[in-house]
């Protein structure tokens, strides 16, 4: 919230903190939506709140749109599964991938010309894996980022597996913010329409 930006997506929300966040975002972004484990709280009206399968069997993904000056922008947040080493199943990345796919499906039936995904995909922009969603939408920070833009892990990042893709607008700038006790990096970007 202090970096003053207007959109702010959370993912692997625990219900039991979705009041705290509540209450501690409510002056600056006083219209919001959680679905599942992941929430959107906005400084700009938000209409049609939904979630998003992505065969999950919870729910992990929302979208709304976002009512600006300019027009409606639909936003989605997700958080893909994460891929794991197992050692009775070597590398497990079916579930992730599935999920990648049925997210792809749904962005690509939006009807929205204006569309932003913003999340924990679990995967960089190079995993052949995510493009049911990659080949749809372009990366913020590969457009306009400022360095690496590495997110995880937040102790000594090294990879980008947190992600905001755009269709429909311009990307002016991404970066990473400062640690939280996440393990993760919050991501930023800035975009023009």
């Amino acid at each position: 919230a202090a970096s003053g930006i207007d959109v702010l997506a959370l993912e692997e929300l625990k219900g039991d903190m979705v009041p705290v966040y509540e209450e501690g975002l409510a002056e600056a972004y006083p219209y919001h939506s959680v679905q599942g484990t992941v929430g959107l709280w906005s400084k700009l009206p938000l209409r049609g709140a939904r979630p998003v399968d992505i065969h999950m069997g919870w729910t992990r993904a929302m979208r709304a749109s976002v009512v600006t000056p300019k027009g409606e922008v639909a936003v989605y947040v997700a958080h893909l599964p994460s891929v794991r080493v197992r050692m009775n199943a070597g590398f497990t990345a079916n579930q992730r991938d599935n999920s990648a796919d049925a997210l792809g499906a749904a962005i690509s039936r939006d009807p929205h010309e204006r569309l932003v995904l913003l999340g924990d995909l679990n995967g960089t922009m190079n995993d052949r894996a995510l493009n049911g969603v990659t080949s749809q939408l372009r990366s913020t920070q590969g457009a306009a980022g400022d360095g690496f833009g590495f997110s995880w892990p937040a102790s000594f990042p090294m990879a980008r597996i947190d992600q905001i893709m755009v269709k429909g607008v311009e990307p002016v700038s991404s970066w990473a913010l400062p640690a939280t006790r996440s393990d993760h990096l919050p991501i930023a970007a800035r975009v023009a329409f």
